[in-house]
């Protein structure tokens, strides 16, 4: 029996394995407001208590009482948000440059290792839960149940664990390959067996692998066919790498839910997207100029930037008219959640691009917190501010519905009752520093 990381938290939870600050006290956060990101209402004067890692009550001061065995958490002139969520995420792969030599051999407990660092460092950035799309040897899934039994701290993770890729295909340098439908079936068996929440294919061309041109379809239909139905048949949506139109309308046709990338889609099949309910997770931060800074960071090769730079005006587009469309938006940055980018963090960067491309201020909040929740089929427990949800929330320094902004002063940290960073109190949160953007190191970049 498949256990999604919600019911992995549960479990942890009864027993016992959940930090004990989770859970041994109530805790009322006092803030400035919050935002309610169903529907866009704004809580001034906000109180949110929260009880055995859930939300149990959440409204202004006047109207919310404070039990008297509660601690407060205040946050004065703060605005509460959900935590922000991300689902396009690889803890463990790297991009062509430096860090690919420096971590040439890496071995299985190093990979792991590794991953569980980013995980947290992807904690204290304001990131609560992820979806990973695409790591090796199963190690996502070693960590993502470390983190649910509370061995160590960690956003929730929802995980594709290995991509079932082709030969001469998108990552097949990283990968072992699949040919024909029932090699594909097989390797999605495989993969289901391990634990993945999502399986994802690749059936384009991409940035990141020399070979293949990033608009080729090089899945065959029967291919994506095979996948789709034994994914179907377990309960499993499948996504796919894609950055082709016509490769994009017959996996959409063939039964995908999700569409990652998406560097050159044009209007019809953005369309066919919205009315077949595919989600989009666009990860622009990888294409757009703004955010080239990474690039030169980790010496990212010549012929890596020449694909970048390739895509970025028609990706640009593609965002717009999804905009436009009303496609299903999921935000996804295909960095690590944290890493340093134009000043702030690649999520939050992520999002601004959203913003920039057509959404409100609201439709970006939510495209980072309740539209992943609902991807995930999650939104019960986490995504919102709302009684009976998870305790996952984040504070900034202002109103983001005012000033988008006010999302890179994010300084308080805390996933199911726990406070894991509060750069404002001195209660017990547990930090660390946050990458600094000019020592270069721990930033790695993925090639999905």
């Amino acid at each position: 029996m498949r256990l999604n990381p919600i019911a992995l938290f549960a479990m942890a939870a009864i027993a016992g394995a959940a930090p004990q600050s989770a859970i041994a006290e109530p805790k009322a956060l006092i803030a400035a407001g919050y935002v309610d990101v169903l529907n866009g209402d704004l809580v001034r004067d906000a109180v949110i208590i929260v009880d055995a890692g859930r939300i149990v009550a959440a409204g202004p001061a006047s109207e919310t009482q404070i039990p008297d065995n509660a601690k407060q958490i205040d946050l004065p002139g703060k605005w509460l948000i959900p935590g922000l969520m991300n689902v396009h995420v690889h803890l463990g792969l790297i991009l062509p440059g430096i860090q690919m030599l420096e971590l040439a051999g890496e071995s299985e407990a190093a990979l792991a290792l590794r991953m569980a660092d980013n995980a947290y460092k992807s904690l204290l950035s304001g990131v609560t839960t992820i979806r990973l799309t695409g790591e090796l040897k199963h190690a996502d899934l070693a960590v993502a149940h470390a983190i649910a039994r509370g061995q160590f701290p960690g956003p929730r993770i929802f995980t594709a664990a290995e991509i079932v890729s082709i030969t001469g295909g998108h990552g097949t340098t990283l990968e072992p390959t699949n040919d024909g439908p029932y090699e594909v079936r097989k390797e999605t068996r495989r993969q289901i067996r391990a634990g993945a929440d999502w399986i994802k294919i690749a059936i384009t061309g991409g940035i990141g692998t020399p070979g293949g041109g990033v608009q080729q379809g090089l899945m065959m239909p029967d291919e994506i066919e095979a996948a789709v139905e034994i994914a179907t048949r377990h309960g499993i949506k499948v996504t796919a790498h894609s950055g082709s139109s016509e490769a994009t309308r017959e996996a959409v046709a063939l039964g995908v839910k999700g569409i990652e990338h998406g560097y050159f889609l044009d209007r019809e099949v953005l369309q066919l997207m919205h009315q077949q309910d595919v989600w989009f997770v666009p990860t622009m931060i990888v294409s757009q100029p703004a955010t080239f800074e990474f690039f030169r960071r980790i010496g990212a090769p010549d012929w890596y930037m020449a694909r970048v730079k390739e895509v970025g005006v028609d990706h640009w587009n593609a965002m717009k008219m999804a905009v436009e469309e009303n496609v299903n938006i999921a935000l996804g940055s295909d960095q690590f959640p944290f890493e340093p980018n134009d000043g702030t963090t690649a999520t939050i960067r992520e999002a601004e691009y959203y913003l920039e491309a057509g959404m409100s201020p609201l439709e970006a909040l939510q495209a980072a917190t309740i539209q992943p929740a609902r991807m995930l089929e999650a939104d019960a427990d986490t995504g919102s501010i709302t009684v009976g949800k998870f305790a996952d929330i984040v504070a900034i320094d202002g109103n983001p519905l005012e000033d988008f902004k006010a999302l890179r002063s994010l300084g308080f940290v805390m996933k199911g009752g726990h406070v894991y960073r509060n750069d404002w109190g001195d209660d017990d949160a547990r930090t660390v520093p946050l990458p600094d953007e000019e020592a270069g190191d721990g930033h790695y970049h993925d090639p999905f």
